[in-house]
């Protein structure tokens, strides 16, 4: 890393000293906002990127506007229009208008930028957060941490070699009332859990046959695509429904699973699996989806425990009274934790004895900014990794375990076959067919490399 580059993020880690204010009723600023960044100079604020900032990567780049020691610096997209739209909502917070860098790529060589925030389609999460640790720089990966278990392994090799900080965007690990339930599963307060029931419920609409027609001329199509085999463009892709083709994305059990599977595993205290077994498919309509609308995972550890993971991407009703959420069952209990900043803790008999709400609305069903506040926490936790050495909250490591968990789940579904994991690598046992489905092929010359 460079001198001057050095100096500054030393001058980051000793001088922010003044923390962000966090209570179980939502983030509350040490100082407003405007005199925070009146006692912050422009160079002592963390400077980021945000890649993909059409949906979720726009509420990102706001939430990370909006924070007092940080100020986006480039907007990266290769949508024109969705890149001056998120321009001109960033400027109105921050009142820095942040520079307009459609290929990423150039914005890992400004030596003045800190963090890359990746939000981009899932096929491009790896390699991304891969390229810009290898320009030195610290990422905020949105979930999944990689389209498939090869790239995780490369990214967790790559975040050692380039010692580099990545917080994953597994955001309710940091969420107050999540946390204590989670601390109260451990203190044993309903015995021992060995079984976690996770769910995702949504009303998703059909995305029909895709016609080919010609590229809108605000879209960069080609490094849209980027490490993906090339594919003809179809009007029924971008912007959301590329995470239902395989190519580009991952489906429902990676794009929410990830949450909740990751809490199980975080609460049932594992890591790999001994077995993992999965049922379902497209299901509700015949159109061009290819992932399953449809699904159950099954996860077994060695340690007699379980979590199961339900999506219903095509018939939102909700169980357990939310559209999303885990319960884990135990000796003497259970634990249920809603997709809001709530937990309930009930008895055998049903009977609830304590129940944590959190007073601020929640809505686990949108697509890019379920809560703007909660996430803050999660940020500034990336903040103080960075100064001080803070342990993350969703480091790679964990996040990539937890990813690895649902990609397992999609290749038992893809094979129709029940997978035996090695419990201590993760890796899928005596079974040469899966295979295919470990890493992937890319377009030429696009290929990840640590």
């Amino acid at each position: 890393m460079k001198k001057n580059k050095d100096s500054r993020r030393e001058f980051i880690r000793k001088s922010l000293g003044l923390a962000t204010a966090i209570n179980l009723g939502g983030v509350l600023p040490a100082f407003s906002a405007k005199s925070y960044k009146n006692i912050l100079g422009a160079n002592e604020r963390i400077k980021v990127a945000v890649m993909g900032v059409n949906s979720r990567g726009l509420a990102l780049a706001l939430n990370f506007a909006s924070q007092p020691n940080s100020e986006v610096l480039h907007v990266c997209d290769v949508d024109s229009i969705a890149a001056e739209k998120c321009i001109q909502s960033v400027s109105a917070v921050q009142k820095q208008k942040p520079k307009n860098t459609k290929d990423f790529r150039k914005s890992l060589e400004d030596k003045e930028m800190d963090i890359l925030v990746v939000a981009a389609p899932d096929h491009w999460h790896a390699p991304a957060a891969i390229l810009a640790c290898k320009a030195e720089k610290d990422v905020y990966l949105e979930k999944p941490a990689s389209h498939n278990p090869h790239e995780g392994e490369l990214l967790l090799l790559a975040t050692a070699k380039y010692k580099r900080i990545i917080q994953m965007g597994n955001q309710r690990r940091s969420w107050p009332n999540v946390a204590e339930a989670i601390k109260e599963l451990h203190a044993g307060v309903i015995g021992r859990p060995y079984m976690a029931k996770t769910w995702y419920t949504n009303n998703r609409s059909p995305i029909g046959i895709g016609k080919k027609v010609q590229v809108p001329k605000h879209l960069d199509y080609e490094l849209w695509q980027g490490p993906a085999p090339r594919e003809d463009f179809r009007d029924n892709i971008i912007h959301y429904n590329w995470h239902w083709f395989w190519n580009w994305g991952t489906g429902e059990a990676l794009n929410n699973g990830t949450h909740m599977v990751d809490l199980a595993r975080w609460g049932l205290q594992v890591e790999y699996p001994s077995k993992v077994s999965s049922a379902g498919g497209r299901y509700h309509y015949q159109d061009d989806w290819e992932t399953p609308d449809t699904q159950i995972i099954n996860l077994e550890f060695e340690n007699k425990s379980l979590i199961t993971w339900e999506g219903r991407s095509c018939n939102g009703l909700n169980i357990e009274g939310s559209s999303v959420g885990v319960i884990f069952y135990g000796e003497e209990g259970a634990i249920k934790i809603d997709g809001g900043n709530n937990y309930s803790i009930l008895d055998r008999q049903n009977k609830v004895v304590k129940e944590v709400r959190y007073n601020r609305p929640v809505d686990p069903r949108n697509l890019s900014d379920p809560t703007h506040e909660l996430d803050s926490i999660h940020i500034q936790n990336m903040f103080d990794a960075i100064r001080k050495g803070t342990p993350l909250a969703a480091d790679i490591t964990g996040g990539q375990t937890s990813t690895l968990l649902v990609q397992l789940g999609n290749i038992s579904q893809r094979l129709g076959k029940t997978l035996d994991i090695d419990s201590k690598t993760g890796h899928i046992l005596n079974n040469p067919e899966a295979q295919q489905y470990w890493s992937r092929q890319y377009q030429p010359g696009w290929e990840p490399i640590v």
